[in-house]
């Protein structure tokens, strides 16, 4: 009986070793679940973190002109302007004309290569998104909402806009109002 009893023990303790390595098994698996899992998002965030540099270095060279293009923009506004008030016909001036209009296509063409385009919107519909509007207008000639004059170009660098075009926007005429003698 006593050789039962012993077997008996022997077999309780070696169920609750099972039971116990059992369970040892099962936290150890949920351990190197969890192990993995932290890995896999110390792995996904890394990548983030590597392509969000890769943009922004990427930006940062696309965009790296953007101070000096918009402080040049205003010596580019004063010839366009010098050509507009100087009169094409007066002999005098001709030769100096002559060289506002070649450094003029100097710059245009600077700017061409590095992907700064004017925005000339005269005609177009008003965009908000490239164009300030610095007044409005009546006509029956235009569309409403449409740009009427374009005080001041505006300038896109690389498709970001770096100055909105100055206009004026047309807006439709206003009816006209009753005069005294026909309200009688």
């Amino acid at each position: 009986m006593a050789d039962e009893q012993l077997n008996e023990n022997n077999l309780n303790s070696e169920e609750a070793v099972a039971a116990t390595a059992d369970a040892r098994v099962l936290e150890l698996e949920e351990q190197l679940a969890a192990a993995k899992d932290q890995s896999l998002r110390a792995a996904a965030e890394l990548q983030n973190i590597r392509r969000r540099a890769e943009q922004d270095v990427e930006k940062a060279h696309k965009f790296a002109l953007e101070k000096f293009a918009g402080d040049l923009l205003p010596v580019i506004d004063s010839l366009e302007r010098g050509l507009e008030l100087s009169s094409a016909d007066d002999e005098t001036i001709k030769p100096m004309r002559e060289g506002i209009e070649l450094t003029l296509k100097m710059f245009h063409d600077t700017l061409k290569r590095y992907n700064l385009e004017a925005l000339e919107p005269h005609g177009e519909p008003f965009n908000a998104e490239h164009h300030q509007a610095m007044a409005m207008q009546e006509s029956a000639e235009v569309e409403p909402n449409s740009v009427l004059k374009v005080f001041q170009k505006g300038y896109l660098l690389n498709g970001r806009l770096l100055r909105p075009a100055m206009v004026v926007v047309s807006k439709a005429p206003s009816a006209p109002q009753p005069s005294i003698d026909e309200k009688a």
